[in-house]
């Protein structure tokens, strides 16, 4: 089944969104210099009204993949499929709004996001004129107005005549939500949404993430570099280590039954309130290897399992258990690829 938007076709499919070898490569240096991979051939894919969380450390390429997903970044290679059609073919200024209506981003920072300049009712219905042409301005003010009492900074009418200064991070980055879906999206690009917010209102704006699911029927990918409020949200976890796809699979699965040495270096590093105060060992191994980085797992200058073939051979995700893959030479079943060669 197939529906028109302004020019933009698209075919309704269980998948809203999927990549398929997404990369992105950034040139370092010129003509001569070297190539950053911020990402390496990514497959995934996220369902109608499902909650996928993006996990890794700081300078994984979970905000990469963000921008390649909401189009700011063309990708080196591969496709993103919505809803079932290739989007490499939107180049007209109105396909591209469309689509970025569709599968908007909140972004990390709630104190950037906004003009200072201007009230939250002109930041609402300037990207409802733009997105929702079809609505006269007082539609405009009445969804504006919905959508800040669905994400609960209420009574939106005072809220639409407040300048950013006057608002919380909380409540800017509930904004930010407003804004996402006063467009009428299919997927909510959230990229570090609570990062910057106090520990005991986060809590507060992943509820509005659950909610804004049930009720408005969005799914959302959440990117974080906090596990626990992945365990918290989501119903699918995605790790990524140096650009590529460790493991992935339901949250439960992954969170409790962790394959991937780097997922378990992940959780370990959680605090658990419950458990005796003991020395640990600290993580010394070397940073990601990402400025042409060659074959061989990405992660193997930090890990305590790695072999000779991890030097020599890039690991693919592979079935660990049912609905759960990762990519592992030593922890995944399965033949380990035969090398040649000196050890590690």
């Amino acid at each position: 089944m197939t529906e028109a938007t302004y020019g933009l076709e698209v075919t309704t499919t269980d998948l809203v969104l999927e990549a398929r070898g997404l990369s992105r490569h950034f040139r370092i240096g010129g003509l001569r210099g070297h190539t950053l991979h911020a990402v390496d051939d990514l497959d995934m894919g996220i369902a109608e009204r499902e909650i996928v969380a993006l996990v890794g450390e700081s300078g994984s390429g979970k905000s990469t993949v963000a921008r390649l997903l909401a189009m700011v970044y063309r990708p080196t290679a591969g496709e993103i499929l919505f809803r079932g059609r290739p989007v490499s073919s939107l180049r007209r200024r109105r396909q591209l709004l469309v689509y970025r209506g569709e599968v908007p981003m909140v972004f990390q920072d709630p104190f950037s996001s906004l003009n200072p300049a201007h009230t939250i009712g002109y930041a609402l219905l300037r990207g409802l004129k733009l997105h929702r042409p079809d609505l006269d301005r007082r539609r405009r003010e009445a969804e504006a107005e919905r959508v800040l009492e669905v994400v609960g900074l209420v009574p939106p009418a005072a809220i639409m005549t407040k300048y950013p200064y006057e608002l919380s991070g909380g409540q800017r980055q509930r904004v930010g939500f407003a804004q996402a879906l006063s467009y009428r999206p299919k997927l909510i690009l959230a990229d570090e949404p609570v990062s910057m917010l106090d520990v005991s209102i986060r809590i507060g704006l992943l509820n509005v993430m659950a909610r804004l699911r049930e009720e408005e029927k969005v799914s959302i990918l959440y990117i974080t570099h906090d596990i626990a409020s992945a365990r918290y949200v989501s119903d699918r976890v995605l790790v990524m280590y140096a650009g590529h796809l460790v493991e992935q699979g339901p949250t439960d699965d992954v969170l409790h039954n962790p394959v991937h040495p780097y997922t378990r270096l992940l959780l370990s590093a959680v605090p658990d309130p419950r458990a005796e105060m003991a020395v640990t060992s600290a993580d010394v191994g070397e940073p990601p290897r990402v400025i042409d980085p060659g074959e061989g797992c990405r992660f193997r200058w930090r890990c305590p399992l790695a072999t000779d073939v991890c030097e020599k051979v890039t690991p693919r995700l592979r079935p660990a258990a049912p609905g759960h893959e990762a990519a592992c030479h030593v922890t995944v079943p399965g033949p380990v690829p035969e090398i040649s060669g000196a050890g590690r």
